[in-house]
């Protein structure tokens, strides 16, 4: 039996802090803000005096994705740890993807609108309605990760 490194371990339990904390930030994104906004959207418009999620979810997703690679790096050696790391990259990159294409520009349009006209509160309802199967995506990526893992530990 190999001895393993403790970086080895160490870099997938960094990535699921991470990925909790992202997720905690999603939770709560769609339990309180995404009740809210449609209604009165000035809560997440900076120059409104709302939230800025740029601040956190700018920093939260890079620190993720450094350590999500780190990770593929660190157990690439590991070929049951390497498959359940490349599962939760593929899961959190297509989430990623969706935001990038869908998510972010609608976010981005809602910050600059003042009062929502009817046809933009729909819209601003079906984002939000959308929004939450993102957080589920990326309990699905820690998942992969925790699994990655108990391979690692079981070695």
């Amino acid at each position: 039996m190999q001895a393993i490194s403790p970086f080895v371990v160490l870099a997938p339990l960094s990535a699921v802090v991470l990925g909790s904390i992202m997720l905690g930030g999603g939770i709560y994104e769609t339990l309180l803000f995404d009740q809210v906004w449609p209604g009165n959207p000035a809560v997440i418009q900076p120059r409104r005096g709302g939230i800025d999620r740029k601040l956190f979810w700018m920093p939260a997703h890079t620190l993720f994705e450094l350590a999500l690679f780190l990770t593929l790096w660190m157990v690439w050696n590991v070929t049951d740890a390497r498959w359940w790391t490349v599962a939760a990259l593929v899961v959190h990159f297509g989430a990623r993807a969706w935001s990038i294409a869908y998510f972010i520009p609608g976010a981005l349009r809602f910050e600059k609108l003042d009062d929502l006209t009817e046809e933009q509160r729909h819209d601003a309802l079906t984002w939000t309605r959308l929004s939450r199967f993102r957080p589920v995506l990326e309990a699905t990526s820690i998942v992969a990760l925790c699994v990655a893992i108990s391979h690692i530990v079981q070695r």
